[in-house]
């Protein structure tokens, strides 16, 4: 295996990435580096050979490794990046903060980023995929973003940059986002935890919460406008188009599509990721052939598959 920098953090060679997923699926990395601080990333980065892939991991939240694991060097971003500050109406967080963190530190200081709190995953995720629920997107409400460089170049990036849409970013090919500032509006605390309750209570109650899961599968087919925002009111649902193929409860392996709600894949114990993917894929084509309608994933597949 090919030698890499001496960081300051730790490197670990073929390191599995099951047990790094929501869905606790895949095979292993061929380096994985988490690393201390920002300068630790930036002097690895830097000193990386240029033809080694990169790939930057949050909590695996929205993800399936495939079960012959990651050539690249995955990097999982801990606790030197997960701080979060409230400077005014803005709230400056780490791309390791988890998103329900960031919600309920916002929501004591009084500031509106309630929607964050039924997100699974990192605010570094979060603004990749442009999240959001409840009508509000990252899009809404991002300022700038700092990253790092496949090279170790700190850039700072405003918002407008990233070209944000419904799920998606535009970012530096290799970037890694170290941190994002996001502009919220004043709340009463008590009036936003009440909010936030009542959204994990809806969540709890239409979501198989206690599955493993990865979220939704696949994004809403159509309906939602190139800014990121979805009108409701002609918003074509996911699990509607699943539902109407007959899809709901299908099972491949140890995979399913949740009974529950029916664009929850879960893995409901011995599951491979080859499972995983062949029963999406199997979706993919029954709604196709039953709607004509082409879902396009959510989750974020990365990889390679078992060798035969």
């Amino acid at each position: 295996m090919q030698s890499l920098p001496t960081p300051r953090g730790t490197l670990t060679p073929d390191r599995s990435l099951a047990d790094l997923t929501w869905l606790r699926v895949g095979g292993p990395a061929d380096w994985l580096f988490q690393p201390a601080d920002e300068q630790d990333l930036a002097q690895f980065l830097g000193a990386l050979d240029p033809g080694i892939p990169v790939f930057p991991m949050g909590v695996g939240s929205n993800l399936i490794v495939r079960d012959g694991g990651l050539r690249a060097v995955v990097i999982r971003l801990g606790r030197g990046f997960n701080s979060i500050e409230i400077q005014g109406d803005r709230v400056i967080a780490g791309a390791a903060a988890l998103d329900a963190h960031v919600a309920r530190r916002a929501a004591e200081a009084g500031l509106d980023l309630t929607f964050l709190r039924t997100i699974p995953g990192t605010i570094g995720g979060a603004v990749r995929m442009n999240a959001g629920c409840y009508g509000s997107y990252v899009k809404d409400h991002l300022v700038e973003i700092r990253l790092l460089t496949r090279t170790g170049e700190a850039l700072t990036l405003p918002a407008a940059a990233l070209d944000l849409a419904y799920r998606q970013s535009h970012l530096p090919e290799g970037a890694v986002i170290v941190q994002a500032v996001f502009r919220a509006s004043h709340g009463d605390p008590a009036a936003l935890d009440h909010k936030m309750q009542d959204q994990i209570a809806k969540r709890d109650a239409s979501q198989p919460t206690r599955d493993r899961s990865a979220g939704s599968t696949f994004r809403n087919p159509v309906g939602h406008s190139s800014t990121g925002r979805a009108d409701d009111s002609h918003e074509l649902k996911a699990w509607k188009v699943i539902d109407d193929a007959g899809m709901r409860g299908a099972r491949l392996g140890g995979a399913q599509m949740s009974p529950m709600h029916s664009n929850f894949l879960i893995n409901t114990g011995g599951a491979t990721a080859a499972d995983l993917e062949n029963l999406g894929e199997e979706v993919r084509k029954k709604v196709f052939q039953d709607s004509g309608i082409r879902l396009e994933w959510e989750i974020m597949r990365v990889g390679e598959p078992a060798a035969k």
